[in-house]
Protein backbone atom coordinates (compact mmCIF):
# COMPACT_ATOMS: atom_id res chain seq x y z
CA UNK A 1 0.00 0.00 0.00
CA UNK A 2 1.40 3.26 -1.19
CA UNK A 3 0.91 5.72 1.92
CA UNK A 4 3.29 8.57 2.93
CA UNK A 5 1.60 10.55 5.27
CA UNK A 6 4.47 10.42 7.20
CA UNK A 7 6.40 12.54 4.84
CA UNK A 8 5.42 16.26 4.45
CA UNK A 9 2.68 16.79 2.91
CA UNK A 10 3.46 17.56 -1.06
CA UNK A 11 2.89 21.10 -2.27
CA UNK A 12 -0.84 21.66 -4.40
CA UNK A 13 -0.91 24.73 -6.98
CA UNK A 14 -4.65 26.00 -6.64
CA UNK A 15 -6.39 28.41 -8.85
CA UNK A 16 -3.08 28.92 -10.65
CA UNK A 17 -4.89 31.04 -13.58
CA UNK A 18 -5.78 34.17 -12.09
CA UNK A 19 -5.40 35.63 -8.76
CA UNK A 20 -9.25 36.39 -9.03
CA UNK A 21 -10.35 32.83 -9.35
CA UNK A 22 -10.65 32.36 -5.53
CA UNK A 23 -13.38 35.40 -6.11
CA UNK A 24 -15.53 33.52 -8.74
CA UNK A 25 -15.73 30.76 -6.70
CA UNK A 26 -17.62 32.34 -4.01
CA UNK A 27 -20.26 33.43 -6.14
CA UNK A 28 -23.25 31.19 -6.76
CA UNK A 29 -25.88 30.21 -9.57
CA UNK A 30 -28.18 32.28 -8.05
CA UNK A 31 -26.81 35.31 -8.13
CA UNK A 32 -25.63 35.24 -3.85
CA UNK A 33 -23.58 37.56 -2.56
CA UNK A 34 -19.75 36.36 -1.97
CA UNK A 35 -18.87 34.34 1.29
CA UNK A 36 -16.28 32.75 2.87
CA UNK A 37 -15.13 29.78 0.97
CA UNK A 38 -15.00 27.14 3.39
CA UNK A 39 -11.53 26.40 5.02
CA UNK A 40 -10.64 22.65 4.05
CA UNK A 41 -7.09 21.10 4.40
CA UNK A 42 -5.86 18.95 1.44
CA UNK A 43 -3.15 16.49 1.65
CA UNK A 44 -2.44 13.90 -1.18
CA UNK A 45 0.27 11.16 -1.62
CA UNK A 46 2.85 12.15 -3.07
CA UNK A 47 2.74 9.71 -6.36
CA UNK A 48 -0.82 11.26 -7.22
CA UNK A 49 1.00 14.40 -9.62
CA UNK A 50 3.04 11.78 -11.37
CA UNK A 51 0.30 9.02 -11.43
CA UNK A 52 -1.67 11.76 -13.25
CA UNK A 53 1.13 12.36 -15.23
CA UNK A 54 2.09 8.79 -16.49
CA UNK A 55 -1.84 7.96 -17.12
CA UNK A 56 -2.39 11.02 -18.89
CA UNK A 57 -5.28 12.26 -17.64
CA UNK A 58 -7.19 14.53 -14.35
CA UNK A 59 -10.18 14.14 -12.56
CA UNK A 60 -13.17 15.95 -11.46
CA UNK A 61 -15.16 15.67 -8.20
CA UNK A 62 -18.05 16.39 -6.33
CA UNK A 63 -18.57 17.92 -3.14
CA UNK A 64 -22.66 18.94 -2.22
CA UNK A 65 -22.33 19.85 1.31
CA UNK A 66 -20.45 22.66 0.05
CA UNK A 67 -21.20 22.82 -3.19
CA UNK A 68 -18.09 22.95 -5.07
CA UNK A 69 -16.62 21.40 -8.56
CA UNK A 70 -13.05 20.37 -7.86
CA UNK A 71 -10.60 19.75 -10.89
CA UNK A 72 -7.28 17.64 -10.49
CA UNK A 73 -4.50 17.92 -12.29
CA UNK A 74 -0.88 17.89 -12.74
CA UNK A 75 0.84 21.22 -13.52
CA UNK A 76 4.54 22.75 -14.03
CA UNK A 77 7.37 21.06 -12.28
CA UNK A 78 5.41 18.03 -11.10
CA UNK A 79 2.75 19.90 -9.00
CA UNK A 80 -0.47 18.91 -8.82
CA UNK A 81 -3.21 21.34 -9.42
CA UNK A 82 -6.46 21.98 -8.23
CA UNK A 83 -9.27 23.98 -9.26
CA UNK A 84 -12.79 24.18 -7.47
CA UNK A 85 -15.57 26.36 -8.52
CA UNK A 86 -18.98 27.06 -6.60
CA UNK A 87 -22.19 25.70 -7.69
CA UNK A 88 -24.78 24.59 -5.63
CA UNK A 89 -25.72 21.51 -4.30
CA UNK A 90 -23.15 19.62 -6.78
CA UNK A 91 -23.63 16.39 -7.42
CA UNK A 92 -23.23 13.78 -10.63
CA UNK A 93 -20.68 14.70 -13.13
CA UNK A 94 -19.82 13.43 -16.61
CA UNK A 95 -18.01 13.93 -19.40
CA UNK A 96 -14.55 14.33 -21.58
CA UNK A 97 -12.07 16.11 -22.66
CA UNK A 98 -14.09 18.27 -24.35
CA UNK A 99 -17.10 18.71 -22.27
CA UNK A 100 -18.40 18.20 -18.87
CA UNK A 101 -21.57 17.74 -17.70
CA UNK A 102 -22.95 18.63 -14.24
CA UNK A 103 -26.10 18.37 -11.82
CA UNK A 104 -26.77 21.15 -9.47
CA UNK A 105 -29.11 22.23 -7.21
CA UNK A 106 -32.15 22.77 -9.77
CA UNK A 107 -29.92 22.61 -12.85
CA UNK A 108 -27.66 20.61 -15.28
CA UNK A 109 -24.87 22.56 -16.41
CA UNK A 110 -23.34 21.96 -19.76
CA UNK A 111 -19.62 23.26 -19.73
CA UNK A 112 -17.59 23.19 -23.52
CA UNK A 113 -13.60 23.10 -23.26
CA UNK A 114 -13.16 27.11 -25.12
CA UNK A 115 -9.54 26.24 -26.12
CA UNK A 116 -8.29 24.51 -28.82
CA UNK A 117 -5.71 22.14 -29.66
CA UNK A 118 -1.99 22.67 -29.08
CA UNK A 119 -3.55 26.04 -27.79
CA UNK A 120 -2.82 27.08 -23.64
CA UNK A 121 -4.68 29.58 -21.50
CA UNK A 122 -2.26 31.33 -19.19
CA UNK A 123 0.83 29.34 -20.66
CA UNK A 124 -0.03 26.21 -17.89
CA UNK A 125 -3.97 25.81 -18.34
CA UNK A 126 -4.50 23.00 -21.64
CA UNK A 127 -8.77 22.74 -20.80
CA UNK A 128 -10.48 25.38 -19.88
CA UNK A 129 -14.48 24.16 -19.25
CA UNK A 130 -16.84 27.34 -20.07
CA UNK A 131 -20.39 27.05 -18.80
CA UNK A 132 -22.25 27.26 -21.96
CA UNK A 133 -25.66 26.07 -21.29
CA UNK A 134 -27.94 25.54 -17.70
CA UNK A 135 -31.10 23.17 -17.82
CA UNK A 136 -33.25 24.05 -15.63
CA UNK A 137 -35.09 21.70 -13.75
CA UNK A 138 -36.24 22.60 -10.39
CA UNK A 139 -35.19 20.73 -6.94
CA UNK A 140 -35.61 17.17 -8.17
CA UNK A 141 -32.36 16.14 -5.75
CA UNK A 142 -30.25 15.21 -9.00
CA UNK A 143 -27.66 12.21 -8.59
CA UNK A 144 -25.58 10.65 -11.23
CA UNK A 145 -25.57 12.08 -14.92
CA UNK A 146 -25.20 9.96 -18.09
CA UNK A 147 -24.62 10.89 -21.65
CA UNK A 148 -26.48 8.59 -24.52
CA UNK A 149 -25.07 7.38 -27.64
CA UNK A 150 -27.22 10.32 -29.51
CA UNK A 151 -26.14 12.85 -27.40
CA UNK A 152 -29.03 13.30 -25.36
CA UNK A 153 -28.26 13.89 -21.32
CA UNK A 154 -29.95 11.13 -18.67
CA UNK A 155 -30.07 12.18 -14.87
CA UNK A 156 -30.89 9.86 -11.59
CA UNK A 157 -34.14 12.12 -10.37
CA UNK A 158 -33.82 11.45 -6.75
CA UNK A 159 -37.30 13.12 -5.65
CA UNK A 160 -39.47 11.69 -8.57
CA UNK A 161 -38.20 7.65 -8.10
CA UNK A 162 -37.14 8.15 -12.33
CA UNK A 163 -34.19 8.49 -14.72
CA UNK A 164 -35.29 11.93 -16.69
CA UNK A 165 -34.34 13.58 -19.47
CA UNK A 166 -34.50 17.27 -20.30
CA UNK A 167 -37.66 18.41 -22.04
CA UNK A 168 -38.23 21.64 -24.25
CA UNK A 169 -40.79 22.96 -22.33
CA UNK A 170 -41.07 20.71 -18.98
CA UNK A 171 -38.78 20.17 -15.99
CA UNK A 172 -38.30 17.08 -16.80
CA UNK A 173 -39.21 14.00 -19.31
CA UNK A 174 -39.32 10.75 -17.38
CA UNK A 175 -37.78 7.63 -19.47
CA UNK A 176 -37.53 5.00 -16.65
CA UNK A 177 -39.14 4.16 -13.07
CA UNK A 178 -38.72 0.93 -11.42
CA UNK A 179 -41.66 -1.15 -11.73
CA UNK A 180 -42.19 -1.38 -7.70
CA UNK A 181 -42.80 2.62 -7.80
CA UNK A 182 -46.47 3.38 -8.07
CA UNK A 183 -46.47 6.57 -9.74
CA UNK A 184 -44.50 9.89 -9.72
CA UNK A 185 -44.58 12.19 -7.16
CA UNK A 186 -41.83 14.33 -5.31
CA UNK A 187 -41.62 11.98 -2.33
CA UNK A 188 -38.14 10.06 -2.45
CA UNK A 189 -39.88 6.60 -1.56
CA UNK A 190 -36.95 4.52 -2.62
CA UNK A 191 -33.87 7.18 -2.95
CA UNK A 192 -32.91 5.83 -6.57
CA UNK A 193 -29.02 6.82 -6.95
CA UNK A 194 -27.22 5.85 -9.12
CA UNK A 195 -27.20 5.07 -12.66
CA UNK A 196 -25.13 3.07 -14.76
CA UNK A 197 -24.22 3.22 -18.81
CA UNK A 198 -23.42 0.21 -21.28
CA UNK A 199 -23.94 0.79 -24.87
CA UNK A 200 -24.53 4.28 -24.73
CA UNK A 201 -28.33 3.89 -22.73
CA UNK A 202 -28.54 3.81 -19.16
CA UNK A 203 -28.93 -0.01 -18.44
CA UNK A 204 -28.60 -0.76 -14.57
CA UNK A 205 -29.59 1.76 -11.43
CA UNK A 206 -29.34 1.85 -7.49
CA UNK A 207 -32.12 2.22 -4.76
CA UNK A 208 -31.53 2.05 -0.93
CA UNK A 209 -34.55 -0.21 -1.53
CA UNK A 210 -38.12 -1.02 -3.11
CA UNK A 211 -40.55 1.44 -0.81
CA UNK A 212 -43.39 2.87 -2.44
CA UNK A 213 -43.94 5.12 -0.01
CA UNK A 214 -42.90 8.43 1.17
CA UNK A 215 -39.15 8.43 2.40
CA UNK A 216 -39.48 5.13 2.94
CA UNK A 217 -35.82 4.37 2.24
CA UNK A 218 -34.96 5.91 5.48
CA UNK A 219 -35.81 2.50 7.76
CA UNK A 220 -34.22 0.20 5.08
CA UNK A 221 -30.85 1.46 4.99
CA UNK A 222 -28.95 -2.06 6.67
CA UNK A 223 -29.93 -4.31 3.89
CA UNK A 224 -32.84 -2.73 1.71
CA UNK A 225 -30.56 -1.85 -1.00
CA UNK A 226 -31.22 -3.34 -4.98
CA UNK A 227 -29.52 -3.13 -8.34
CA UNK A 228 -32.27 -3.09 -10.93
CA UNK A 229 -31.51 -4.30 -14.69
CA UNK A 230 -33.75 -0.84 -16.82
CA UNK A 231 -34.29 -3.24 -20.12
CA UNK A 232 -35.43 -5.80 -18.41
CA UNK A 233 -36.92 -4.49 -14.96
CA UNK A 234 -35.69 -7.03 -12.88
CA UNK A 235 -33.70 -7.27 -9.49
CA UNK A 236 -30.23 -7.85 -9.91
CA UNK A 237 -28.91 -8.10 -6.17
CA UNK A 238 -30.35 -7.64 -2.61
CA UNK A 239 -29.73 -7.49 0.51
CA UNK A 240 -27.37 -4.52 -0.36
CA UNK A 241 -26.75 -1.31 2.55
CA UNK A 242 -27.30 1.86 0.49
CA UNK A 243 -25.85 0.96 -2.58
CA UNK A 244 -24.49 3.82 -5.06
CA UNK A 245 -22.72 4.53 -8.48
CA UNK A 246 -23.10 1.00 -10.88
CA UNK A 247 -21.06 0.69 -13.46
CA UNK A 248 -20.31 -1.58 -16.55
CA UNK A 249 -16.62 -2.57 -16.13
CA UNK A 250 -15.01 -4.93 -17.88
CA UNK A 251 -18.34 -7.49 -18.43
CA UNK A 252 -19.58 -7.13 -14.81
CA UNK A 253 -21.60 -4.93 -12.87
CA UNK A 254 -19.75 -2.90 -10.13
CA UNK A 255 -21.42 -0.47 -7.23
CA UNK A 256 -20.33 1.10 -3.76
CA UNK A 257 -22.19 -0.62 -1.05
CA UNK A 258 -22.23 2.60 0.36
CA UNK A 259 -23.28 1.14 4.26
CA UNK A 260 -20.08 -1.04 4.48
CA UNK A 261 -17.58 0.68 2.88
CA UNK A 262 -16.81 -1.76 0.33
CA UNK A 263 -16.32 -1.92 -3.39
CA UNK A 264 -17.79 -4.82 -5.55
CA UNK A 265 -19.42 -6.51 -8.23
CA UNK A 266 -22.94 -7.88 -8.41
CA UNK A 267 -23.25 -11.59 -9.06
CA UNK A 268 -26.38 -12.10 -10.81
CA UNK A 269 -26.63 -15.41 -10.82
CA UNK A 270 -26.63 -15.43 -6.60
CA UNK A 271 -28.17 -11.96 -6.63
CA UNK A 272 -26.02 -10.67 -4.10
CA UNK A 273 -22.78 -8.15 -3.82
CA UNK A 274 -19.60 -9.78 -3.99
CA UNK A 275 -17.15 -7.20 -2.01
CA UNK A 276 -13.20 -6.82 -3.33
CA UNK A 277 -12.12 -3.66 -1.78
CA UNK A 278 -12.62 -1.79 1.46
CA UNK A 279 -12.28 2.31 2.13
CA UNK A 280 -12.56 4.04 5.30
CA UNK A 281 -15.83 6.38 4.20
CA UNK A 282 -19.22 5.95 2.89
CA UNK A 283 -18.43 5.52 -0.82
CA UNK A 284 -20.24 7.80 -3.19
CA UNK A 285 -18.59 8.04 -7.02
CA UNK A 286 -16.60 5.30 -8.91
CA UNK A 287 -14.28 5.29 -11.87
CA UNK A 288 -12.40 2.86 -13.75
CA UNK A 289 -8.68 3.72 -15.30
CA UNK A 290 -5.87 1.31 -16.33
CA UNK A 291 -6.74 -1.45 -14.23
CA UNK A 292 -7.49 1.28 -11.53
CA UNK A 293 -10.56 1.53 -9.67
CA UNK A 294 -11.41 5.26 -7.84
CA UNK A 295 -13.90 6.35 -5.49
CA UNK A 296 -14.92 9.04 -3.01
CA UNK A 297 -15.18 8.83 0.28
CA UNK A 298 -17.27 10.72 2.86
CA UNK A 299 -17.44 11.21 6.72
CA UNK A 300 -20.58 9.48 8.26
CA UNK A 301 -23.27 12.29 8.11
CA UNK A 302 -25.51 12.38 11.78
CA UNK A 303 -28.69 9.61 11.85
CA UNK A 304 -28.77 9.42 7.91
CA UNK A 305 -25.34 7.54 7.31
CA UNK A 306 -24.78 6.30 11.28
CA UNK A 307 -26.01 2.86 12.51
CA UNK A 308 -24.35 0.88 9.35
CA UNK A 309 -21.87 -1.94 9.12
CA UNK A 310 -19.30 0.83 8.41
CA UNK A 311 -19.20 1.72 11.93
CA UNK A 312 -18.43 -1.58 12.93
CA UNK A 313 -15.94 -2.00 9.94
CA UNK A 314 -13.94 1.63 11.50
CA UNK A 315 -14.00 0.87 15.04
CA UNK A 316 -12.66 -2.77 13.91
CA UNK A 317 -9.69 -1.37 11.96
CA UNK A 318 -9.24 1.27 14.42
CA UNK A 319 -9.84 3.68 11.90
CA UNK A 320 -11.63 7.42 11.55
CA UNK A 321 -13.76 7.80 8.14
CA UNK A 322 -12.12 9.73 5.22
CA UNK A 323 -13.22 12.75 2.63
CA UNK A 324 -11.48 12.13 0.09
CA UNK A 325 -10.35 10.35 -2.97
CA UNK A 326 -8.68 6.91 -3.15
CA UNK A 327 -7.48 4.97 -6.28
CA UNK A 328 -6.97 1.40 -5.58
CA UNK A 329 -5.07 -1.30 -7.73
CA UNK A 330 -7.38 -3.68 -9.02
CA UNK A 331 -4.35 -6.06 -9.26
CA UNK A 332 -3.61 -6.11 -5.28
CA UNK A 333 -6.25 -4.46 -3.48
CA UNK A 334 -3.83 -1.77 -2.91
CA UNK A 335 -4.28 2.02 -2.56
CA UNK A 336 -1.63 3.61 -4.81
CA UNK A 337 -2.74 7.20 -4.48
CA UNK A 338 -5.15 9.30 -2.51
CA UNK A 339 -6.41 12.74 -1.55
CA UNK A 340 -7.79 13.94 1.24
CA UNK A 341 -9.95 16.67 2.57
CA UNK A 342 -10.21 18.25 5.80
CA UNK A 343 -11.68 20.93 7.83
CA UNK A 344 -14.86 22.74 6.82
CA UNK A 345 -15.86 19.90 4.03
CA UNK A 346 -16.90 15.95 5.06
CA UNK A 347 -18.88 14.64 1.86
CA UNK A 348 -18.20 13.99 -1.64
CA UNK A 349 -20.44 12.87 -4.34
CA UNK A 350 -19.05 12.00 -7.57
CA UNK A 351 -15.70 11.44 -9.53
CA UNK A 352 -14.57 11.64 -13.64
CA UNK A 353 -11.99 10.93 -15.13
CA UNK A 354 -11.05 12.65 -17.92
CA UNK A 355 -8.65 11.20 -20.34
CA UNK A 356 -6.10 13.12 -21.98
CA UNK A 357 -6.10 15.94 -19.65
CA UNK A 358 -2.93 17.48 -18.02
CA UNK A 359 -4.44 20.88 -16.18
CA UNK A 360 -8.15 21.75 -16.38
CA UNK A 361 -9.83 24.99 -15.43
CA UNK A 362 -13.33 26.37 -15.28
CA UNK A 363 -14.99 29.25 -15.18
CA UNK A 364 -17.70 29.80 -12.83
CA UNK A 365 -21.24 30.82 -14.83
CA UNK A 366 -21.02 34.29 -13.09
CA UNK A 367 -17.44 35.09 -12.38
CA UNK A 368 -15.66 38.07 -13.29
CA UNK A 369 -13.67 36.46 -15.66
CA UNK A 370 -16.52 34.87 -17.58
CA UNK A 371 -17.40 38.26 -18.89
CA UNK A 372 -14.57 39.03 -20.89
CA UNK A 373 -13.97 35.40 -22.25
CA UNK A 374 -15.82 36.14 -25.56
CA UNK A 375 -14.95 33.27 -28.11
CA UNK A 376 -15.99 33.60 -31.29
CA UNK A 377 -16.77 30.42 -34.09
CA UNK A 378 -15.98 30.99 -37.40
CA UNK A 379 -18.65 31.78 -39.87
CA UNK A 380 -20.58 28.56 -42.00
CA UNK A 381 -19.51 31.04 -45.46
CA UNK A 382 -15.23 30.49 -45.71
CA UNK A 383 -15.64 33.90 -48.20
CA UNK A 384 -17.38 36.14 -45.19
CA UNK A 385 -14.73 39.37 -44.04
CA UNK A 386 -16.75 40.48 -41.82
CA UNK A 387 -16.33 43.73 -42.82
Amino acid sequence: MTDESDKPAPEATTNTANPAASQQDQIGQQGQAPQEPPKVDLTFSNGLPKWLAANDVSLAFTSYQTGRLYLVGHGPEGKLTVHEAHYPQAMGIAGDMNRLYLGTLHQVVRMENALQPGQLANEVHDKVYVPRNMQIIGDVDIHELGIREDGKVNFVNTKYSCIAEFSLFHSFKPVWKPTFISRLAPEDRCHLNGMAMRDGVPRYASAVCKSDVIDGWRDRRQDGGVIIDIESDKILATGMSMPHSPRWHDGKIWACNSGSGDIGWIDTKKKTFQPEFFAPGFLRGLAFHNNHVLSTLSKPRYKRFEGLELDGRLKEKDADAWCGIQIISMANGNVEQWLRLDGAITEMFDICVLPGVKNPLTLGPLSPEILGFITIEAPDNPTWRGE
